[in-house]
């Protein structure tokens, strides 16, 4: 346990290294540094675990801290740099260490000859290190640095692609969008450290709940600024607009984004601090509100994509929303658990689309493929798991076993209407999962497909595939200590329910859209159909409302003050007092009848005064 640094100093060692190289490194020797550095950090990930998790089930131990330095101390703010280990950073760790060096070796294979080879590697070492700081961090600003790490190399991957406009546009509205909750979770760290004096994680649990009493205002407005930080990093209502657009990035960077790190942040950082959360019951209940509607209308967007990432990035979208469904009703461990098993399946998914990319000379409109199962059987078998465990068909994937437990403890709790907004996204993701699968890889031929080669192609893929049937459903993750018991168990009925209606989705599926889909068409060629498409095709114009409400005031108002009225004012003065000097100045022209007027005139006007008065 005395190496959990090296689980962070060793990327961190690979982004140095990469970024000095200035990209004069081979190729080979880049992604020796950039996936090695990963894959090391994954070992030290497996010793830190053989020597922990023995302790912690023998009840030896229950968290580990190792200080590393003094980072500020200013009279009473003292904030040290130190790592947390306990039941929930180890499964973090070993997600993101773990599938992350799977996705790093994926991508050695699928950007190769593409320029910035290495710098590709430098961002990404950067990203996991940054994110084992926010899941390893004691206390709140440690993580809140984490966290920025993250936002910054996401904006860098997403705009990786730099040449073009659109990849900087999508880039620029991740960090921005992302930014506004990172601004509500600055704002919570300043509400924390006013009202109990410290910033520490571990502290904050155990003096809150003796100093503030259930539901009181500052426990209120402390959570709901975490949960603006949250649904920001995580996509949620109303900050997920950025999500899809991040398909900009290069597929691996996707996975990466939206599998092991970046959008599993908010759902970790409301796990960590349940404690607080269990102070405010009403924000907590907003917490599974907002997730069972961001499912929801997540589901509804994705089932009339046409391009293959964005038509996994909103299921990124609704499959986070049943993480945050699970922590609105208290079932910490369910949320945790989807976390893991949607790493596994979402990775496999999106590392299959990555393949099928190259497969197709980087088309990604689905509807410009057809046929692709007899070209490369391989992928379409890994898409065949990964969307089964996506849409949680019953007993052989992994998928099931986790999102039957979120909707067990919705059930548990007496929350009706979250448990059935689940049942409505379960049925949508079998429903718009196996549309994308049967138009790519069913059907005529539209594109000669090319099968990808080599080890760093097949076995990511075939790791993640076992991980997202049962067999990754059997990892038992150590949070019984770390996390309150979850409400209830698992309900038959739920899993019959549930199964049925995952089941349900991808029967309809399979009449609507295999075969000639004569259907389909006629339904999407009505007045209703088309307008019901475009409107869910625009993920329900939401970027409009923000473009109405946001974007045009501000350009607005910055074309007002281009010519920076405020300056212009300020201006005036000075070229009046100019104008004023160079009038006078004309009078000093040497003339005596020209001084003798001016005397006149001035008596004149002395006396007119004098006469007034």
């Amino acid at each position: 346990m005395n190496l959990l640094y090296l689980t962070i100093l060793l990327p961190l060692i690979g982004f140095l290294l990469l970024a000095f190289s200035r990209g004069r490194w081979s190729e080979n020797f880049s992604a020796v540094i950039g996936v090695g550095s990963v894959m090391l950090a994954a070992l030290t990930t497996v010793y830190i675990g053989i020597d922990y998790l023995p302790k912690l089930y023998a009840g030896q131990i229950v968290s580990f801290n190792q200080p590393l330095w003094t980072w500020i101390h200013q009279g009473n703010f003292d904030i040290q740099a130190t790592l947390h280990l306990d039941g929930l950073s180890f499964t973090m760790m070993c997600v993101i260490t773990g599938v992350g060096s799977l996705i790093h070796l994926f991508a050695s294979w699928y950007m190769r000859g593409d320029k910035g080879y290495s710098r590709f590697f430098t961002y990404t070492n950067l990203f996991i290190a940054s994110m084992l700081i926010l899941v390893l961090a004691d206390n709140l600003l440690l993580l809140y640095l984490g966290w920025e790490g993250v936002g910054l190399c996401s904006y860098l991957l997403i705009g990786f692609y730099y040449e073009g406009r659109d990849n900087l546009a999508a880039a620029l509205k991740a960090f921005i969008v992302t930014r506004v909750g990172d601004v509500f979770l600055a704002f919570a760290l300043f509400i924390l450290y006013t009202q109990f004096g410290t910033l520490n994680i571990e502290k904050l649990a155990s003096i809150a709940p003796g100093q503030v009493a259930v539901g009181s205002s500052v426990m209120f407005w402390a959570t709901l600024m975490l949960l603006g930080g949250a649904v920001g990093k995580s996509a949620q209502l109303p900050l997920q607009t950025w999500l899809a657009d991040a398909m900009a990035g290069p597929t691996p960077v996707s996975a990466l984004i939206h599998a092991a790190t970046m959008v599993t942040a908010g759902v970790y950082l409301i796990a960590r601090t349940h404690t607080l959360f269990l102070l405010s019951p009403e924000v907590l209940h907003l917490v599974g509100i907002i997730g069972a509607i961001t499912l929801v209308i997540a589901g509804f967007a994705a089932l009339v994509q046409t391009d293959i990432k964005r038509v996994l990035a909103y299921s990124t979208m609704s499959q986070i929303g049943y993480m945050f469904l699970a922590l609105g009703v208290q079932a910490w461990d369910a949320a945790i658990f989807h976390l893991m098993i949607h790493a596994f399946f979402k990775a496999l998914l999106f590392l299959s689309a990555g393949s099928v990319i190259i497969a197709c000379h980087h088309e990604q409109n689905i509807f410009k493929m057809g046929g692709l199962r007899k070209h490369i059987p391989f992928v379409y078998t890994c898409f065949l798991v990964g969307g089964g465990a996506l849409a949680a068909l019953p007993i052989v994937t992994a998928g099931f076993y986790s999102k039957d437990e979120i909707l067990s403890g919705a059930l548990a709790t007496g929350h009706i209407n979250l448990l059935t907004a689940g049942l409505v996204g379960a049925f949508l993701t079998g429903l718009y999962t196996f549309r994308m699968i049967f138009i790519a890889f069913h059907g005529q031929d539209q594109i000669k497909a090319t099968p990808g080669r080599g080890i760093s192609h097949y076995l990511p893929l075939l790791v993640l595939m076992v991980l997202s049937t049962f067999v990754g459903a059997l990892i038992k993750q150590p949070l019984e200590k770390a996390l309150p018991a979850m409400p209830g168990h698992e309900s038959m009925v739920v899993q019959l329910i549930s199964g049925g209606c995952a089941v349900a989705g991808v029967l309809i599926a399979a009449f609507l859209w295999l075969g000639d889909r004569r259907l389909v068409s006629k339904i999407a060629k009505t007045g209703l159909g088309r307008l019901l498409g475009q409107y869910w095709f625009h993920a329900w114009g939401f970027d409009w409302l923000y473009d109405q409400l946001f974007v045009r005031p501000y350009l607005g108002i910055a074309r007002l003050l281009r010519r920076d009225p405020i300056n212009a004012t300020i201006d005036s003065l000075r070229f009046l007092v100019i104008g004023s000097n160079k009038g006078l100045a004309l009078s000093e022209n040497g003339q005596v009848r020209w001084y003798i007027a001016s005397i006149g005139m001035g008596a004149v006007v002395v006396l007119g005064l004098l006469l007034w008065s």
